[in-house]
C-alpha cells in the first residue's frame, strides 16, 4: 500500500505529463514528427496520439474501478489503434489539448480518493486483478516513458 506522499508523487507525475510532453515537441518540424522513435517504433506523432489514446482508456478505467464492484476492463490493440489514419496523419494538437484537460480531470479525481479506493480492483483479461493503486502506477510511468523515448531521439538527432 502506497504511502500518502506516494500517492502524491504519482498524481504530480499524471498532472505533469502534458506540459512534459509540450516541452518534449516543442517546435519540431512536420518532418520530425514524422521520424519513429527507434527502429521499427512508432513516429513522434503516433506516439502522441497514442497517449491520447492510452490516457482516455486509463481514466476512463479507473473511474470504473472507482464506481462498480471489481469491473472488467476492456482491452484494445494500441498498435492497431497506432495505425489508424488520424494516428498516423492528424496534428498533434487536438492530442495535445486533449491530453491537458483529461489529466487536468484524472489528477482531481484521484486526489479526492481516499487510501482504501487506492486499493479497488478490477479485472484485465490480459493482466488478472489489477488495483486502482496499481493502473496509477502504470499509467504515471507510461507518459514518462513515452517523452523519454521522445527527448532520447531529440538528443540522438541533435534536434
Amino acid at each position: 500500500m502506497l504511502s500518502d506522499s506516494e500517492r502524491r508523487n504519482l498524481i504530480d507525475k499524471i498532472r505533469s505529463l502534458p506540459n512534459q510532453l509540450a516541452e518534449a515537441v516543442k517546435g519540431l518540424s512536420e518532418d520530425q514528427l514524422e521520424t519513429p522513435y527507434r527502429d521499427g517504433g512508432w513516429t513522434v506523432r503516433q506516439v502522441v496520439h497514442h497517449l491520447a489514446d492510452a490516457h482516455v482508456n486509463a481514466y476512463i478505467r479507473m473511474r470504473l474501478v472507482v464506481t462498480e464492484d471489481h469491473p472488467t476492463l476492456k482491452p484494445y490493440s494500441q498498435d492497431d489503434w497506432a495505425r489508424l489514419p488520424d494516428a498516423r496523419g492528424d496534428a498533434i494538437d487536438e492530442s495535445m489539448e486533449l491530453l491537458k484537460g483529461l489529466h487536468a480531470r484524472w489528477s482531481s479525481f484521484l486526489q479526492h480518493q481516499s487510501a482504501e479506493t487506492w486499493q479497488r480492483t478490477a479485472y484485465h483479461p490480459e493482466e488478472g486483478d489489477v488495483s486502482l493503486e496499481q493502473l496509477v502506477r502504470i499509467y504515471a510511468g507510461h507518459g514518462e516513458n513515452h517523452v523519454g523515448q521522445i527527448l532520447r531521439l531529440r538528443s540522438a538527432r541533435n534536434w
